[in-house]
């Protein structure tokens, strides 16, 4: 990276925190719901990751406001993606910001009435004041002729995540997978797993106890999803986890499944060759068992690492990663 590049973005990295720091008494004067559906507006115009979700729900309860992630589900289903950038397209964070970034994109979706311009900015005026420019039709499309026309994120709920799940759907086009269950207890066996060829095209991968209490700490299962594309099995494998995932992760990745297996979520008694559905369209993961409930009674926790200390205690108060995965009290 120039010097000149790097020295640009450690300013703005210092701007943003020293904005953030100033705001920390004055932050709920703005933090209100119609600011928090207007980002998941923008997170999903621009492409964005299935941790916008769990940061939105985050802010949302930390923040006092009443937000469902089947709200945000509805936002995404009707905003159109209009950023081609990687991994569903073919640009990155650099060039969107060379043909005007953020702005541009607040102007398209204000203009479109998908985004309210009346909600106010941290420097105090309207979001329709701050926005400004007018799309490329290249790195960022026009409201009226998107790069895709409607979000990549979806909610899905079934009996194997009564309190939902949460997809991305980038670097495919499959909406549906069936296929046997491959269970590991953590990110490392599957990994080794995959790298060692036991798992295989059709199959579908779970990773379980590694949700915000199972992990803890909700880790990004990159070197699972990483290895199961440089295996070649990213158009042929599907991957359905209670930990999340990163903004550049590909394929057909079911993440954020609540309640998890460490809270005794249904994932915690899947077993190998049990058949799971995944189907985006009828926003739904299923688990094709009649027994759900009779292995749920005989289930007990194992052992996870991490038993005492600052884990352990955070283990025992973090929340559902359907509401953000923030500490209780108490």
């Amino acid at each position: 990276v120039p010097a000149d590049e790097r020295d640009a973005r450690a300013a703005s990295a210092r701007a943003a925190g020293e904005l953030a720091v100033s705001l920390q008494d004055t932050a709920r004067r703005f933090l209100d719901k119609r600011a928090l559906l207007n980002a998941m507006t923008g997170i999903v115009a621009s492409g964005g990751s299935t941790n916008g979700v769990l940061h939105l729900l985050a802010i949302a309860r930390e923040a006092g406001v009443d937000l469902t992630i089947d709200e945000l589900a509805e936002v995404s289903a009707r905003t159109p993606v209009l950023a081609n950038l990687a991994p569903a397209g073919s640009h990155v964070a650099e060039d969107f910001d060379r043909v005007g970034g953020t702005r541009v994109l607040m102007r398209e979706l204000v203009d479109a009435g998908l985004l309210d311009g009346g909600a106010p900015t941290v420097e105090g005026s309207t979001l329709a004041d701050a926005a400004a420019g007018a799309a490329d039709g290249d790195v960022i499309h026009p409201a009226a002729a998107p790069f895709k026309p409607s979000g990549a994120l979806y909610v899905l709920r079934g009996n194997l995540a009564p309190e939902g799940a949460v997809v991305k759907l980038a670097g495919t086009e499959r909406h549906v997978h069936r296929g046997p269950a491959r269970v590991f207890d953590g990110e490392e066996a599957c990994t080794a797993a995959v790298r060692d060829g036991r798992v295989v095209a059709g199959d579908v991968v779970v990773v379980r106890y590694e949700g915000p209490a199972g992990g803890p700490g909700m880790r990004e299962m990159l070197s699972v999803t990483s290895s199961i594309v440089g295996a070649g099995l990213g158009e042929s494998v599907a991957l359905v986890t209670d930990g999340r995932f990163s903004g550049a992760t590909r394929g057909l990745m079911v993440g954020h499944v609540t309640p998890e297996a460490a809270r005794g979520g249904p994932l915690a008694v899947v077993r190998d060759g049990d058949t799971i559905a995944i189907d985006l369209d009828a926003r739904t993961v299923m688990l094709e068992a009649d027994d759900i409930t009779e292995r749920l009674a005989r289930w007990t926790m194992p052992q996870l690492p991490y038993a005492s200390g600052v884990f352990g205690r955070y283990r025992l108060l973090v929340g559902s990663a359907s509401e953000g995965a923030t500490l209780r009290n108490g």
